[in-house]
């Protein structure tokens, strides 16, 4: 009986509680903003924390810089460890080319010149000696 209930238990779990114990979050609660703010849609269109997802379901998540296009594989209610976690969900080859891609381009940006506010002391000398070999 609690093995049919507990099988039972996993067929329907919340939203929130699936991309947590998938560990896409560190908390429910972050799961839920991040759902409620508009940054988990499934087949195009914004969800609900309370959406039961289903296997095959297909989600597009946004965390951090990141954006994922995962698959449901498995449903769980309980968090484990990450190489478990690995086991509910499947990321799309193109998700993961598009990631690499975008912390490739991250990577070559942030060793370049930075524009916010003011430049620093080296920014300045560098300009100094740009405008005067021009």
């Amino acid at each position: 009986m609690a093995v049919a209930q507990k099988q039972e238990e996993d067929d329907k779990v919340r939203l929130d509680k699936w991309l947590w114990a998938a560990r896409f979050y560190k908390t429910r609660a972050l799961a839920k903003a991040a759902i409620e703010s508009g940054k988990v849609h499934c087949r195009g269109e914004r969800c609900k924390p309370g959406k039961e997802p289903r296997v095959g379901d297909e989600f597009q998540l946004r965390t951090g810089f990141d954006e994922r296009t995962v698959v449901v594989r498995a449903l769980s209610v309980v968090r484990r460890g990450a190489p478990e976690a690995q086991q509910l969900y499947e990321e799309t080859p193109q998700s993961v080319a598009k990631r690499e891609e975008a912390a490739q381009l991250r990577k070559a940006g942030s060793l370049g010149v930075t524009t916010d506010g003011r430049p620093t002391k080296k920014q300045r000398r560098q300009l100094h000696q740009f405008h005067s070999e021009s």
